[in-house]
């Protein structure tokens, strides 16, 4: 009834005549007698103490706020989320010896909550926000890709292991016999001395002086250190909202970027965020990426758009597509001036590309056409034209396809690269084929 008086209340030609004054007053009186009806249904009440609507409207308000307090009283109760209770409304209704024991218990478990979160790195800015340190980036970051950094040619920097002993920048503690070509810089001046003194100690009629012999020396085995660059192409388009995908997409990165900087800290390393664009992403701007926002919901779509148009910007484009030709230019361009012949693309996302450019023109064409895949798979060809080899992440997702899984197996076989398949959200195992070494591995 209400909205039918509300709906002829708009129709009226004069809001301040007295019949549109009238129907005012009426939604009122029918709102205040639908709100006594509600409290009537939902508490039972005894006596007979009449009660104006105004006093039956604040007792109503009084019910509803005692109601809120119970369910955080008994969430309290059940979880420990004693924080959670209104104190200043309690306070209405409780005696003041009682509150005082709630608030100390209250921020007793305050303090505690903020030491754990202390410990494990996360702090709060002055508007009480909580923020990652990069103690707590640490915390998320694992041995997650070691694989990746196998079968690399010696290079000047870095710390990746490697099975090859012999002449290299990384000394082991094991020695061996001197050998022509070694070099003495990695001589083990003690134990070389210890040998002489016994060679010379052995042989009595030798009164000369202390001499070192070649025999007497031994040197530290050594080992190639091969330095890395990596550029990490992280999908945050559309389709990445879907069981929070985008999040798998960021415990990868984070992991990778903790797995560099704290055992091969000599590499190269960079971050590209990818959606219909591609664009570099600092690595403290991870934590706070989100999937680009689904602006258009045709089933199809096949746009064409001068980029050269210079009133056209970027906040103008549906930024939902997934543009993996543009990522892998930026990180082509990117690992160019990289000084190693290790060089490499991480191409996480969950499936075929939907967007490309070709000159100064941007195609968005959904359905995925093979004319972005070709466009992809030629830049694809420049990487490995380049030396770069690219390691795809496929992440699994409800819409992906065969041949979301087809096309990864393209762009893996035509860069001599890897495709990598994620088990799930857990990220703690996933199959490898390695399309280097062409075998098949479980880690």
């Amino acid at each position: 009834q209400i909205y039918d008086l509300e709906r002829l209340w708009y129709d009226l030609p004069d809001e301040r005549s007295e019949f549109a004054r009238t129907l005012v007053q009426m939604m009122e009186a029918l709102s205040q007698q639908y709100q006594i009806e509600d409290m009537y249904g939902r508490y039972d009440f005894i006596g007979r103490k009449p009660m104006s609507i105004e006093e039956a409207l604040e007792i109503k308000e009084q019910l509803e706020k005692i109601d809120e307090l119970l369910e955080q009283l008994k969430q309290a109760l059940e979880n420990a989320e004693i924080y959670l209770i209104d104190m200043e409304a309690l306070a209405e209704f409780v005696e003041k010896p009682d509150l005082e024991d709630l608030s100390n218990l209250q921020q007793q478990v305050k303090d505690y909550l903020s030491e754990l979160a202390e410990q494990q790195g996360i702090t709060s800015d002055p508007s009480g926000a909580m923020r990652l340190s990069p103690q707590a980036y640490k915390i998320f970051q694992g041995r997650l890709l070691e694989k990746i950094f196998e079968h690399l040619e010696a290079s000047k920097t870095g710390r990746h292991d490697s099975p090859l002993a012999g002449e290299g920048s990384v000394e082991l503690q094991d020695v061996k016999q001197y050998e022509f070509g070694d070099s003495m810089a990695h001589m083990d001046f003690p134990q070389s001395l210890i040998n002489a003194v016994i060679r010379h100690h052995s042989e009595p009629e030798n009164s000369s002086a202390l001499r070192v012999n070649a025999e007497d020396i031994v040197v530290h085995k050594t080992k190639n250190s091969p330095k890395c660059a990596t550029s990490v192409i992280m999908d945050m388009s559309g389709s990445m909202r879907y069981e929070g995908q985008y999040i798998n997409v960021k415990k990868m990165a984070l992991a990778l970027q903790g797995l560099i900087t704290s055992e091969f800290p000599g590499d190269h390393l960079n971050f590209i965020e990818m959606y219909t664009h591609a664009k570099p992403c600092p690595p403290n701007e991870i934590i706070n990426l989100l999937p680009k926002p689904v602006t258009i919901n045709d089933p199809i779509v096949r746009y064409k758009i001068d980029m050269s148009n210079t009133e056209l910007s970027e906040y103008q484009l549906p930024p939902h597509f997934t543009n993996i030709q543009h990522a892998l230019q930026l990180a082509r361009l990117n690992l160019a001036n990289v000084d190693t012949p290790n060089r490499q693309i991480i191409l996480i996302t969950d499936g075929l590309p939907t967007a490309h450019y070709s000159d100064e023109w941007l195609y968005l064409l959904y359905p995925p056409d093979p004319l972005t895949e070709d466009a992809t798979l030629r830049e694809a060809l420049l990487c490995k034209q380049a030396g770069i080899t690219i390691n795809f992440f496929l992440i699994p997702s409800w819409s992906q396809t065969e041949e979301d899984i087809q096309f990864a197996y393209r762009v893996a076989e035509s860069t001599s690269g890897r495709v990598f398949f994620t088990a799930g959200s857990d990220l703690d195992r996933y199959v490898v084929w390695d399309y280097v070494s062409r075998k098949r591995d479980i880690i």
